[in-house]
């Protein structure tokens, strides 16, 4: 049997590998340097590296394989891993050369066609009310809630990262938290390799914590919603916590983006052209800035992931307030930045 504590030492190596690289990747001799020039749609000012994410993808895929050949039980997961490397590979094309979205599209379609071939299938939908009882989706749209869940993560991770610190951390917190659910229910491959994405996008965040020094591009961003995705399916499948505790983990990225799309496609906007209308950008805006905007939704990320695990060892109507009561935060906190936004126009 393989030592547990083997296990999280390997996972716990990929933070001071992936810092390695990305400084190695973030200088301008490296062939992986690529120049973040800022826009009108941008919060930085400053030409700044966005090859991070090809140092996360690098550290975590390293983690991977070793785990892969040293412990049989990984092996099964190997298909993750290389829909993640495609995925990131293609994305990095796209942070170089700005890719046809098609292709993009058509990229994000594959991985998560794979996944749903393999059976990450959500079994009902994400209600504590619903868990436990005789009910399931029909295949049909079992595979098609599926296939649009992993896509939206995806790009919902790429329209979150637009702040220093940002996505960075919430991939050190989501997958944390999770890498924590998997280690308190002996599923030990899941809670790894959770762990080993925290772990890789730690070593990321300190060239990443504000002021910015690193971005991790298209690459990191893509990877990661990717790897959320995947990793909630897999875990509610597998009976490490119900797909509403994996949500409610990252539902600082899913609330905020869900809502700014809605809201934006209710104007008649075009809701795939980049923007600066996200909750956390209109806090930076509003005079927050970088550092203290990614400090409170640090806490926000805390709170969320600790109150999911409390959660998964409640009762069904405790769930269900505690997910209520959750949606009442986010419109409270959402109406006071509108509220903010009427006293104090946004700085641009």
């Amino acid at each position: 049997m393989t030592p547990p504590w083997l296990l999280l030492g390997i996972a716990a190596a990929l933070l001071p590998l992936s810092a390695w690289f990305s400084r190695w990747f973030s200088t301008p001799g490296s062939w992986f340097y690529i120049l973040d020039h800022p826009n009108t749609r941008s919060l930085h000012h400053n030409p700044t590296p966005r090859s991070g994410g090809v140092a996360i993808t690098a550290a975590f895929g390293a983690g991977w394989l070793a785990a892969a050949l040293w412990f049989p039980p990984f092996r099964s997961t190997l298909w993750i891993g290389a829909g993640g490397l495609f995925l990131a590979g293609v994305s990095y094309l796209d942070d170089r050369r700005h890719l046809p979205a098609p292709i993009r599209l058509g990229a994000h379609l594959g991985v998560a066609s794979v996944a749903v071939g393999q059976g990450l299938l959500a079994p009902v939908f994400p209600w504590p009310a619903l868990d436990g009882l005789p009910l399931a989706l029909p295949p049909a749209a079992a595979e098609i809630l599926s296939l649009l869940f992993i896509v939206w993560c995806i790009n919902l991770y790429n329209f979150m990262d637009g702040m220093d610190g940002f996505a960075g951390g919430m991939a050190l917190f989501g997958f944390g938290w999770m890498a924590w659910m998997g280690w308190q229910g002996g599923h030990l491959v899941f809670g790894v390799l959770n762990a080993m994405a925290a772990c890789s996008a730690a070593g990321f965040l300190w060239l990443n914590f504000p002021p910015a020094r690193l971005f991790m591009g298209d690459a990191g961003s893509s990877l990661l919603g990717y790897l959320a995705a995947v990793f909630s399916l897999w875990g509610a499948l597998d009976g490490v916590a119900p797909l509403w505790a994996f949500l409610l983990v990252f539902s600082p990225f899913w609330v905020d983006a869900t809502v700014t799309l809605i809201h934006r496609g209710l104007k008649g906007e075009k809701v795939w052209v980049a923007h600066k209308t996200h909750y956390y950008q209109r806090l930076v805006q509003l005079g927050w800035g970088h550092r203290k905007t990614v400090l409170a939704e640090y806490g926000l990320m805390a709170l969320t992931g600790g109150s999911a695990l409390w959660g998964v060892g409640q009762d069904p109507a405790a769930q269900q307030v505690l997910l209520a009561g959750w949606g009442g935060v986010y419109g409270v906190l959402m109406g006071l930045i509108h509220w903010r936004e009427r006293l104090t126009p946004p700085r641009q």
